[in-house]
């Protein structure tokens, strides 16, 4: 049993319908955005974990 061929590879690589430059920079945008938000919620939310837990002298 063959699991891949070139002429295969090379035929779904022609199907492929692949972005236009226009939309590749958006949506890595919208990537890089996202990443960055959810970095910074959980950088907030563990510093208010930190500062509840040290209030109630858990916390170091």
């Amino acid at each position: 049993m063959k699991w891949f061929s070139i002429p295969g590879i090379m035929t779904e690589v022609k199907r492929v319908r692949w972005p236009k430059q226009k939309e590749m920079v958006r949506d890595s945008l919208t990537v890089v955005s996202f990443t960055f938000v959810f970095g910074v919620f959980f950088v907030v939310c563990e510093i208010a974990v930190a500062a509840f837990l040290k209030l109630l002298g858990i916390g170091a």
